[in-house]
């Protein structure tokens, strides 16, 4: 069975639906948007705190309904919203196959959008030892039993992180009744803004132990206590819990990416992108926390609308970049930047890069140089790992096209 679009759209959060509404008021007929999951709008679903849609909506909303929002939305545009359809492997250059419970099919589209988002590294993945017990949740994991199921967990926990995403699960503890033990940190200081931090960890005496690993978790049936070193003196502490929370180290859920053989870039392990969001493969765009997680999810929905504007042009031109693209590298401390590639001088989403370090910097600039030239420098108190950076799009203008591959570093202020 084969069925077309005009765009094809995989993944109905933030930046999947704000695409999808944009591109039909635009002016695009047919807009279809695929959702592996039974309902659509993504992880805010079950982030039932406030401070969601600020920067697109402008207003102020909790993530169920920011979330209903965009359905709301979608729905009102006249997308053709597929939930419970999940995109198994392409089957030509924007087609893919699709599964859900009415059988196998095809869709072909004249052009693609993947916004799949990203998901938390769990304790597998971090290579953490010990015992298997339960009680070891992800924050996705943690939030959709607390919000969505209203499932009974622990009573006392550890957080493992201390970014934004971090604090998020420690409120979702106290919504469900439980305390929580620590945040424990390899960095040096916590990673999300001060206020946040007050509000949550302060108010119910929440201690964050920094340059701390969590390198055992014990228990038979259930966990009952984690070990925790310090990085520095190797000192051991042994922490009594019943739930452990793996939070952040985020990873994009790239594998329809790598299937289709796009180039992925190495240090976001996302699809590499321009300005206007295109990825190597003609016709296939990418947009959201796919390529920069994690970011808020009004920053996600903007970076939706900024592709929905490029596709536009796309199907109206049948335009696509003959050249090959600058590459914009990363120095460390420096992880990556997003967008990563440079084809031209439009401006990138929200008129600047996205960047992440690895640790922390104190007193530093941000310099972006090609071939030895300086285009940008911008100076910074500090650059904090897991918080975002930005920097400027101005030196776009400077660069030379047929130059040298372009470089991001951070140096002493």
């Amino acid at each position: 069975m084969a069925a077309s679009a005009d765009v094809l759209i995989v993944g109905a959060g933030p930046a999947g639906l704000a695409a999808a509404i944009e591109l039909r008021r635009l002016g695009v007929q047919r807009v279809t948007v695929l959702e592996r999951e039974e309902s659509a709008g993504g992880v805010p679903r079950h982030s039932a705190h406030t401070g969601f849609g600020l920067r697109d909506l402008h207003r102020l909303l909790t993530g169920p309904q920011y979330s209903a929002r965009y359905v709301q939305l979608a729905a009102a545009a006249g997308v053709d919203l597929r939930r419970g359809a999940t995109a198994t492997e392409w089957s030509g250059p924007t087609s893919l196959s699709v599964t859900s419970a009415a059988g196998l099919e095809e869709i072909q589209a004249r052009a693609v959008l993947l916004a799949t988002g990203c998901r938390e590294r769990p304790r597998a993945a971090r290579l953490v030892p010990g015992t298997r017990p339960l009680g070891v949740l992800t924050t996705g994991a943690l939030q959709q039993l607390v919000y969505l199921q209203r499932a009974r967990i622990g009573r006392r926990a550890v957080v493992v992180g201390a970014e934004h995403v971090s604090f998020s699960a420690l409120l979702t503890l106290a919504h469900a009744g439980a305390s929580t033990v620590a945040m424990i940190t390899e960095h040096p200081r916590h990673q999300t803004y001060e206020p946040f931090r007050w509000l949550t960890a302060s108010r119910w005496r929440v201690p964050i132990l920094t340059t701390s690993r969590v390198t055992e978790i014990a228990g038979a049936r259930r966990v009952e206590a984690v070990e925790v070193t310090h990085l520095e003196t190797g000192a051991r502490t042994r922490l009594s819990c019943d739930t452990v929370v793996f939070t952040g180290d985020w990873v994009p859920d790239h594998e329809l990416a790598r299937g289709g053989g796009l180039v992925i870039d190495r240090g976001t392990r996302a699809p590499q992108v321009d300005l206007s969001l295109r990825t190597s493969k003609r016709g296939v765009f990418a947009a959201g926390n796919l390529l920069h997680g994690a970011e808020t999810a009004d920053v996600a929905a903007l970076s939706g609308r900024h592709a929905a504007a490029a596709i536009r042009t796309f199907l109206d031109s049948d335009d696509w970049p003959a050249r090959s693209p600058l590459p914009l590298r990363c120095a460390p401390p420096i992880r990556w930047v997003s967008p990563n590639v440079v084809d031209g001088r439009a401006a990138p989403p929200h008129a600047h890069f996205i960047l992440r370090v690895g640790e922390l910097c104190r007193r530093a600039a941000l310099v972006i140089a090609q071939g030895g030239h300086e285009l940008w420098r911008s100076r910074a108190r500090q650059l904090v790992p897991n918080l975002p950076i930005h920097a400027s799009s101005r030196w776009l203008s400077r660069v030379d096209l047929d130059g040298p591959e372009l470089i991001i570093r951070a140096e002493p202020s």
